[in-house]
């Protein structure tokens, strides 16, 4: 009596849970969260790249201003060294002491100098005569500036570090590295294409067979 009562309480007990071989772990997700992440902040860094490309590579030469790093701390604190310049053209007639232009300095080698203008004269040829001085020196630059053109390039802001990055990026080394990365990034990518492309079902699949 006893036998077969235990016989019918193993039959009723409830099956235990199956686990389904498909069911993603918690481990799984993990990485699945990872590699989005990663992906999104990857797709984040290429706009960045981009953008900035495009702003200091293109930008000029669609829209009227221009880009330059400055190389000395003679305009800090207000302009540091590694700093990127942006100006943009105004008319020389509306220059006035005190403003901050980038122009040709007329010795030397003729480098492009970002300093405020420290006097103003109008000539009777009709060009402006200019005076500079960095604002972190202490006696005024040592020639006379002449203006013939009718613009001046006058600083309109100034991006902190960015030409340090920059002129890093412009080094013959960097410049090669990356075109080193960006050709193993390319054939990286079509290999993962080739072997993660997945067969194509539609040919070899012949559906349900009739049976007689």
């Amino acid at each position: 009596m006893s036998s077969t009562v235990v016989a019918r309480h193993r039959a009723t007990a409830p099956a235990a849970p199956r686990k389904t071989a498909g069911a993603p772990t918690a481990g799984r997700r993990a990485v699945r969260v990872a590699r989005r992440v990663v992906s999104l902040f990857g797709n984040l860094m290429m706009l960045a790249c981009a953008a900035a490309f495009l702003a200091i590579a293109v930008g000029p030469h669609l829209f009227d201003y221009r880009t330059s790093t400055m190389l000395t701390g003679s305009m800090a604190p207000g302009i540091e060294v590694g700093d990127m310049v942006v100006t943009a053209p105004r008319p020389t007639a509306d220059l006035a002491v005190g403003d901050v232009i980038s122009y040709q300095i007329p010795v030397e080698d003729h480098r492009v100098e970002t300093h405020r203008v420290a006097t103003v004269k109008r000539l009777a040829d009709g060009t402006t005569a200019i005076t500079t001085k960095g604002d972190a020196n202490e006696n005024v630059d040592p020639w006379v500036a002449i203006i013939s053109s009718d613009t001046v390039y006058e600083v309109q802001t100034v991006v902190p570090k960015v030409g340090t990055a920059i002129r890093v990026l412009r080094a013959p080394i960097v410049q090669d590295g990356i075109l080193w990365v960006a050709l193993g990034g390319v054939m990286v990518l079509g290999l993962s294409m080739i072997w993660g492309k997945k067969p194509d079902m539609s040919d070899t699949d012949e559906g349900p067979r009739e049976q007689s």
